[in-house]
């Protein structure tokens, strides 16, 4: 009998359950990983981001090991900590997006960087409840809604103790841009404002298309060098859509090299929100003041819509701002939806993607910012 004893006791000593058992944090974490994949599967808030990364929550969480030296998931952060995934996100991007609609209207760059107001409120904020002056550069990009340039920027300024909860924070917010920005835009505009309907963009031709990623590249990494990987890979991926010559790498980077990347870095970003780091009072300042920043970015981007509306004599709908934070294509998706409500005829979209991408290349120069004021 006591032989049978001490083996049960050795099985049960060799699973998890003795360690979870004795952590009310992790069932905790479990739990959020539950909520997060009923938001991806039940909801379809971004599931292509929050499946994986619930995923990489659950598993650290059950088997904190996987995320140690020598654990699986230690080798996809260390690609995240060196800047390859969050650098090859943006080369898929790239090769998805549309710039046509910044190009025929480049007064859309002006609602973009209007946007990135919420990043650098952000950062005095973070500053005011006692983060680093790094890690508040850190923290306050979430603002700018971009789960890949957060991950980037926290890497760079050597703040990997926090990228678990900054990174969530942000593909969180990336996910609910639905529900968090409706009610921002409703509040700060008037019907007859949302109503407001807009010119047809021109046409823009394949040589504007085909010069812009190669204007921008040069213009925003001679001024910011820092900002090449993320900037010089995004427009690298948008030179192979319109150069029209390359078709297999634009295929490759837009559809299997991208999802085989958002399955590494969504893992791994969730794997780093093991309880011991996550569950504690910075994460909580961390993922109020991404908030905050989100809500911030938002409203500035709806309030210099107005500004534009007023000096255009009413032919830009305020609404469009709201698209400057950088969740491509989610929060142009929002200012047209929130737009045919006040007149379902009313068609936003092309225009809500030129300060959309804009928003892209924003905060990406408000990471590259960052990084010149540190000297990184």
């Amino acid at each position: 009998m006591d032989y049978i004893i001490n083996t049960m006791g050795s099985l049960w000593s060799q699973t998890v359950f003795s360690d979870i058992l004795g952590n009310y944090k992790n069932f905790i974490m479990i739990l959020v990983a539950f909520f997060f994949l009923y938001l991806a599967v039940k909801k379809e808030y971004e599931p292509l981001l929050l499946v994986p990364i619930s995923f990489g929550m659950l598993l650290v969480n059950i088997y904190p090991p996987i995320m140690k030296d020598g654990g699986l998931l230690h080798y996809f952060f260390k690609l995240d900590e060196w800047a390859i995934l969050p650098s090859l996100i943006f080369m898929g991007v790239g090769a998805m997006t549309d710039f046509g609609p910044l190009i025929a209207n480049p007064k859309s760059f002006l609602l973009g960087a209007a946007a990135q107001f919420g990043i650098f409120a952000a950062y005095l904020g973070a500053m005011a409840l006692g983060f680093s002056d790094k890690q508040a550069a850190a923290v306050s990009i979430i603002g700018g809604a971009d789960g890949p340039t957060s991950i980037f920027l926290a890497g760079k300024l050597g703040q990997t103790a926090l990228m678990g909860p900054i990174a969530v924070a942000a593909y969180s917010y990336m996910s609910l841009v639905p529900i968090i920005q409706p009610p921002i835009m409703k509040l700060l505009t008037t019907k007859k404002e949302r109503e407001i309907k807009m010119e047809q963009l021109r046409p823009v031709s394949k040589l504007e298309r085909i010069l812009f990623p190669v204007i921008v590249t040069f213009v925003v990494c001679c001024l910011l060098p820092d900002t090449a990987p993320l900037v010089g890979m995004l427009m690298l991926g948008n030179l192979f859509k319109e150069s029209g010559v390359v078709r297999q790498l634009t295929e490759t980077a837009s559809n299997a090299m991208m999802y085989i990347v958002v399955i590494l870095l969504g893992t791994s970003v969730g794997a780093t929100t093991s309880a011991e780091a996550f569950l504690n009072f910075d994460t909580l300042k961390i993922v109020a003041l991404g908030l905050i920043a989100f809500a911030f970015g938002t409203a500035a981007g709806v309030i210099f819509g107005k500004i534009m509306c007023k000096a255009t004599g009413g032919k830009v709908n305020p609404l469009i701002g709201s698209a400057g934070v950088s969740a491509v294509p989610m929060a142009a998706r929002v200012s047209q939806k929130v737009g045919a409500e006040a007149d379902p005829t009313n068609f936003l979209l092309m225009h809500a993607m030129g300060p959309n991408v804009a928003g892209v290349i924003g905060t990406a120069v408000a990471a590259g910012t960052f990084m010149a004021i540190f000297g990184v």
